[in-house]
């Protein structure tokens, strides 16, 4: 460079040093418009992911109410399927305590239960009476009306008009304070004719009232 250039021995250095920064500038350029352009596509790969997922979530919306799938509800559902092939349904008044545990969720324990609090009301009316027993919960009574036919039985009424105290507070639904002033404004007003009787007492509600009627015998 000195011979033909007639640089000086440091002017040739800087030279040399500055050709790298020429070629860096002369290529930064193309640099940055393929790593923009690689951003870009990775951005627009990621986007049509999300696309494709938010479809898929809508047509499993559309197609079903029940967007999410659980496995074992399905196994569930075809054990209790192969279950029922074999049983006879039954009207539930007529179930033990040993036939109420074909039913999943349902054990010794609980059907003791179930059995003894249908006993002490002396029959269901309403099948949302089986939620009143203490374990019981809302998915084991869809169960258990899978496996037996409910039909409104009262087998046991209360002779309100001349049962006795120890007898009419011995009823799930019935206190003994309860109890006690029912059988008080019988010994005053004399016998109850209807549930309207009841409705006299103005202590108590009428939803209650209602609740224990079903129960009561008014001869």
């Amino acid at each position: 460079m000195k011979s033909y250039l007639g640089f000086s021995r440091k002017e040739s250095r800087g030279f040399l040093l500055l050709i790298p920064v020429l070629l860096l500038s002369g290529l930064s350029p193309s640099l940055v418009r393929f790593y923009k352009n690689r951003q870009a596509e990775q951005n627009f790969a990621h986007y049509l992911g999300q696309l494709d997922s938010l479809g898929k979530l809508e047509v499993q919306l559309v197609s079903s109410p029940y967007p999410t799938f659980n496995p074992q509800d399905t196994a569930k559902n075809t054990r209790n399927q192969k279950q029922l092939e074999n049983l006879n349904r039954i009207p539930f008044a007529e179930a033990d305590s040993i036939t109420l545990q074909i039913v999943p969720g349902i054990g010794q324990a609980t059907a003791g239960r179930i059995i003894k609090y249908r006993e002490n009301l002396g029959g269901f009316h309403s099948q949302g009476q089986l939620l009143e027993v203490f374990g019981v919960k809302e998915e084991t009574a869809v169960s258990l009306w899978e496996f037996f036919e409910f039909e409104p039985l009262i087998f046991r009424k209360i002779p309100i008009n001349s049962v006795a105290l120890e007898d009419l507070s011995a009823h799930p639904y019935i206190s003994y304070g309860e109890a006690k002033v029912l059988l008080a404004y019988r010994n005053q007003h004399g016998k109850f004719l209807s549930e309207a009787d009841l409705l006299k007492i103005k202590i108590f509600k009428s939803e209650w009232v209602e609740k224990i009627s079903p129960y009561l015998n008014f001869d």
